[in-house]
């Protein structure tokens, strides 16, 4: 009650006082909840080994929900040196009981290979248990393993139920991923205003993807009526939250002054972010903004470092721009050899120009 301020004035400082003394007569559930205030530091000073010490005693008089949260401490090293094993061990023991979030993180630990044999079959085995109990964080993982064909027969329209199960449920991920089937048409017939709808209820929930894909279609007037306003509403939202496509769709809409009144300088700003974070795109178009002195001091040389980065990932502009730099000597030494490497690389991925450049080298 004290903890929730249900019929009483809400005080962590008060619950942690009551939890305590249930704890010290061996109350597993008391035990597991003065742990959670430990973890939190909710009425006391944090203490991830304290929360450890009472998480375990909960934990081994059967206590499900103490039992999940030890074997996170273990996952994460939290009052404990890390451990997979032990805490495969004890999500085990837990998602046993029928704890849905105990079967979803033993399905993660099967997934990915920690603490047992990887096993997307596994996985899915837990996952399953999970999100026929309504867990919507299994049910979308679940999706996610019929969309990829992980552990079950590839299929885009179970993918779609799991998903849909989910998303009906307020879960913002759950919400992205529909929104993507029905933008892509996978599972489900293809609509735009079906994708938009999803996109919005997962981006008002703050998801920085669903923003992202909601400003795109704004820009594009996908299921939407067009605006560039709109698009960079959402754009910036996701982009502050240091999502790097967002962060250079952003970078564009200031490039082009779409939406935003034109600059250069805020273009670079957005696009250094993104490229920071090693997305191609970006790198490719602030080494463009460098050699052309847009927004930023012109320098071949760092222009050249930026295409670099990026062609590096096989972003074709990038291959045939820093084959340019080699070809002219533009902030590296001129070379007809380095030239054909890259703008090689660039035609092999359809590009006309570095064709032409190709034919008269």
């Amino acid at each position: 009650c004290y903890y929730n301020g249900n019929g009483v004035t809400q005080s962590y400082t008060e619950a942690f006082k009551w939890y305590r003394l249930a704890a010290e007569q061996g109350d597993a559930n008391a035990q597991n909840n003065l742990a959670v205030c430990y973890y939190n530091g909710n009425g006391v000073t944090q203490s991830y080994t304290e929360a450890f010490k009472w998480y375990r005693l909960a934990a081994e008089q059967g206590d499900a929900i103490a039992q999940k949260n030890l074997a996170v401490c273990y996952e994460n090293g939290q009052g404990i040196t890390q451990s997979y094993t032990d805490a495969v061990k004890w999500y085990r023991l837990s998602a046993e009981q029928g704890y849905a979030i105990a079967q979803t993180n033993l399905g993660m630990c099967y997934y990915n290979g920690n603490g047992v044999t990887q096993s997307y079959s596994e996985a899915v085995k837990w996952y399953l248990l999970a999100a026929d109990q309504g867990y919507a964080r299994a049910q979308t993982i679940l999706g996610v393993c019929y969309y990829n064909g992980n552990g079950v027969r590839q299929s885009y329209s179970e993918a779609v139920k799991w998903y849909r199960l989910a998303a009906e449920q307020g879960y913002a991920t759950a919400q992205f991923n529909l929104g993507n089937c029905y933008f892509n048409g996978q599972g489900v017939t293809q609509s735009y205003s079906e994708a938009v709808k999803w996109y919005r209820l997962a981006a008002e929930q703050g998801y920085a993807k669903a923003q992202n894909e909601l400003g795109f279609c704004y820009s594009k007037g996908q299921g939407i009526t067009q605006s560039y306003s709109e698009a960079v509403k959402w754009y910036r939202l996701a982009a502050e939250q240091g999502y790097a496509t967002a962060q250079f769709n952003l970078g564009n809409r200031y490039f082009n002054g779409q939406g935003v009144t034109q600059s250069y300088s805020e273009a670079v700003k957005w696009y250094r972010l993104a490229a920071e974070q090693g997305y191609a795109k970006a790198q490719n178009e602030l080494g463009f903004c460098y050699s052309k002195g847009q927004g930023i001091t012109q320098s071949y040389s760092e222009a050249v470092k930026w295409y670099r980065l990026a062609a590096e990932q096989n972003n074709v502009y990038a291959q045939y721009n820093l084959g340019m730099c080699y070809k002219n000597g533009n902030g590296v030494e001129k070379s007809n050899t380095e030239a054909k490497k890259w703008l090689r690389l660039a035609a092999e991925q359809g590009h006309e120009n570095a064709k032409k450049e190709l034919e008269d080298m």
